[in-house]
């Protein structure tokens, strides 16, 4: 299982997710109608480290960050 966090506006407590990939949890989180505008426009975060890759292999314990734009300064 992996966590993922959705930080500033979003307004949506994380979850856990049983993913291998960060492209299965874009897949699963594009099944939210609430966030599917959120998801095209987020930064990525694997446990801290910002990524533009889908191809991220995951491990138990992984966290996702979802960073809106307006979260930066």
């Amino acid at each position: 299982m992996v966590k993922v966090e959705f930080l500033g506006p979003i307004q949506k407590p994380s979850v856990e997710l049983d993913a291998s990939t960060l492209k299965e949890v874009s897949n699963i989180l594009k099944q939210d109608s609430e966030l599917t505008s959120w998801l095209e426009n987020c930064a990525v975060a694997v446990n801290d480290t910002l990524t533009s890759s889908l191809d991220i292999e995951l491990k138990d314990g992984d966290k996702i960050s979802l960073l809106p734009p307006v979260c930066g300064g």
